[in-house]
């Protein structure tokens, strides 16, 4: 090798990284569920109007009453997952999904389907999601180095992206041939077949240890706060996404009755406002892996965290016609990209800054910490708006996501904990 020159990596790294089997598998029923997701977007709520003939209250507690329920189902199964091989736990909670779900268009078809049935599905779902994923993230932190995280959650997060170009698409056109119900199938069966994917994988993790034998009590509950709150990277990290998730989401039926009622969209102009845009996530998931290997991790947390926070602000500026349809497209695409970068480096440095016996708790108190802000600055946002219009809201929000990035972690900071012991064998 000639003096001062740099050894050249492998073309096959440069093509793709290999993780290994298992997580191929954990991979492919990620995408598949959320594939299945996206196709079945709308559709409870489309149920609840077309075929049980619901008005707004209950279709708007379909939504934020089943997910707030949801997620405090999901706080005790927090405690419960930690000390347990989480293989077999994502399985199950898929087929739960599964099962939940096939209840609707089985009880459809026999003419019995309750408003009250499709409430109760969608906590055993919102319950179900919370805890795979806590689930998953502790089993992905047992099946590679330290060093793969980021590699994995990028691909996580470009495949979510993907699913949301082509998901909605697809499910819109099956619900206008076949109905919403159908959707719902759907959804089911990818549950299914992720789960049969994730039982192929064929590996079978040691049996997590428990350092007290004893019954779990409440103060169990609270352990994934506790272990949040003391921690001087974590805690700021867990305002701001809890802060800007909230914030992004709420506005977003604000901006559906501006845009569908007051400015005179169509609904193919709407969803094409938000379809889009995606391939920003898409682009901005695959740089999240170089950009932090130049930049580190670190920097490229506090810079797309910073960035992502100055675009909503434009939403209040939407006008009629053809401009404002290209102001809300340009606004998403900056916003997604950005959310594209962030979000890969997010969830790894979370996942490398939590000990390896604390990741399911502190995963499921993350999560119900979210969805709960989400619920509650929903209807909070929702309110204002009647007060002060859909625009002042959304200007208001915007603002105040502009103070987002100062919840950031200051600092860098290292990763806790080692990799646990080899996986063993079927």
């Amino acid at each position: 090798m000639k003096r001062g020159r740099k050894p050249r990596r492998p073309f096959g790294r440069l093509l793709g990284h290999r993780l290994g089997r298992p997580f191929g598998w954990l991979w492919g029923a990620y995408g598949t569920s959320a594939l299945g997701t996206w196709l079945a977007f709308g559709a409870f709520p489309l149920i609840a109007i077309q075929v049980l003939h619901a008005g707004p209250a209950r279709v708007a507690a379909l939504s934020s009453v089943g997910a707030a329920v949801g997620a405090a189902a999901a706080v005790p199964l927090g405690p419960w997952v930690e000390f347990r091989r989480k293989r077999p736990v994502l399985i199950t909670m898929d087929l739960v999904r599964f099962a939940a779900l096939l209840t609707i268009p089985v009880a459809f078809a026999c003419g019995v389907l309750t408003f009250v049935q499709l409430l109760l599905v969608s906590v055993v779902v919102a319950a179900g999601d919370i805890t795979f994923r806590a689930a998953s993230g502790a089993y992905l932190k047992t099946l590679l180095p330290s060093e793969d995280l980021l590699v994995a959650n990028a691909r996580f997060e470009s495949t979510a992206w993907t699913t949301t170009i082509i998901g909605p698409p697809l499910g819109g056109a099956a619900i206008g041939i076949l109905g919403p119900v159908a959707t719902v199938v759907a959804d089911a069966v990818t549950y299914l077949l992720s789960a049969l994917g994730i039982r192929a994988s064929g590996v079978r993790e040691p049996l997590p240890v428990r350092r007290e034998a004893r019954r779990m009590r409440v103060r169990d509950l609270l352990d994934g706060w506790r272990y949040i709150l003391a921690d001087a990277t974590l805690r700021p990290l867990f305002f701001n996404t809890a802060l800007f998730n909230g914030l992004v989401m709420a506005t977003e039926p604000l901006l559906a009755v501006l845009m569908l009622s007051r400015l005179g969209y169509e609904p193919w102009q709407y969803g094409l406002a938000f379809a889009a845009p995606s391939i920003g996530g898409l682009l901005g998931s695959r740089l999240a892996r170089p950009l932090a290997a130049r930049f580190g991790q670190h920097r490229i947390l506090r810079g797309a965290g910073t960035l992502r926070a100055i675009w909503p602000i434009g939403l209040a500026f939407i006008g009629s016609g053809t401009p404002g349809l290209l102001l809300v497209m340009g606004v998403e695409l900056g916003l997604i990209f950005c959310c594209g970068v962030f979000n890969p480096v997010y969830a790894t440095y979370r996942l490398q800054r939590t000990a390896p016996d604390r990741v399911a708790r502190t995963l499921t108190a993350w999560t119900v910490t979210t969805k709960a802000t989400t619920a509650l600055l929903t209807a909070l946002w929702g309110a204002l708006a009647a007060l002060l219009g859909p625009r002042t809201a959304l200007a208001l929000a915007g603002v105040l996501l502009l103070a987002t990035p100062l919840l950031l972690p200051r600092r860098a900071a290292a990763p806790v904990g080692e990799r646990v012991p080899e996986l063993a064998g079927p």
